[in-house]
């Protein structure tokens, strides 16, 4: 899956920095931060409308729309996947960072 995402990156870089004539992700691109986070957005909503519906392979489909559309938008903010890989990285290393749940007093 890494390849893929990388050509994924790749193949949208090329596309901000060229925009062809009729491409959604150059459509994207011109129409700015707030389309792309609006998409986002509508990606991540229908991402969990399938997965609730318990619809696989619908999830699947939103799934990959959702990391489309993260990958326009880490193009559009100079994020690359290195970045990611390396907070991801990060984040293995960590052990025991469960957050502690606070039971409170209702009847205080």
């Amino acid at each position: 899956m890494e390849k893929e995402l990388q050509n994924l990156y790749n193949t949208i870089i090329s596309r901000k920095n060229a925009p062809a004539q009729g491409s959604y992700t150059g459509y994207l691109f011109i129409q700015g931060l707030d389309k792309i986070l609006k998409k986002c957005g509508e990606e991540c909503a229908e991402t969990i409308i399938a997965a609730k519906n318990g619809d696989r392979a619908e999830t699947i489909l939103e799934i990959t729309d959702l990391l489309f559309h993260l990958n326009v938008l880490m193009a559009q903010m100079d994020i690359t996947p290195a970045d990611i890989a390396e907070e991801l990285a990060k984040r293995a290393k960590k052990t025991g960072n469960l957050k502690q749940i606070r039971v409170t007093d209702k009847n205080s």
